[in-house]
């Protein structure tokens, strides 16, 4: 195999493993499915291995052809370029598992007022008018629940959003206030 060969190999692995990478980190975000994650870390082994087999052979070759020798060690530096983004992936990844994204929607037909998120985290909410929505982030740090307490036409009211959290748990949740 010539140097243009390993070249075009290595880059095309760099982006293929990239864009996959992406696909399933974007899904996972969106989603917050857990099945994702397991197939992301099943992936970054996999393509690890493999993106460390071309990255030797390709590395090899510059030693081989020096005519070819820079453009083949660029095309190492692109391959290398994914560490730093699957790194940011993983972070990101561990960020939103200690995070609950949750939306309040207020389906009361009244403007709620006062809105205090509380539990692993408080947050607060100023006001949602009939059928708007707001998605506060709730870190957890540790096992707890989460409850809210708003102002409905000037009466107190209380509600469990989420039984049971703990870190790691993090997910997406969509919490209707309509006090049926």
């Amino acid at each position: 195999m010539n140097s243009k060969k390993y070249i075009n190999l290595g880059r095309r692995t760099a982006l293929v493993s990239f864009m996959i990478g992406t696909l399933i980190f974007g899904l996972y975000f969106v989603t917050s499915n857990s099945n994702l994650l397991f197939l992301g870390y099943g992936y970054v082994v996999c393509v690890g291995i493999i993106n460390l087999i071309i990255f030797i052979l390709v590395r090899s070759q510059s030693k081989k052809d020096p005519y070819h020798q820079k453009k083949v060690l660029q095309t190492c530096r692109i391959m290398l370029a994914n560490i730093p983004i699957l790194i940011l992936y993983v972070w990101i990844s561990l960020t939103l598992l200690n995070n609950m994204r949750i939306t309040f929607t207020n389906k009361t037909g009244n403007k709620l007022t006062h809105i205090n998120i509380i539990g692993c985290e408080t947050e607060h909410i100023p006001e949602l008018k009939p059928n708007e929505s707001k998605t506060v982030w709730v870190g957890v740090k540790g096992d707890c629940s989460i409850s809210m307490n708003y102002l409905n036409n000037g009466k107190q009211e209380k509600e469990t959003v989420v039984g049971y959290v703990t870190p790691g748990m993090g997910k997406t949740h969509k919490h209707l206030i309509d006090r049926k």
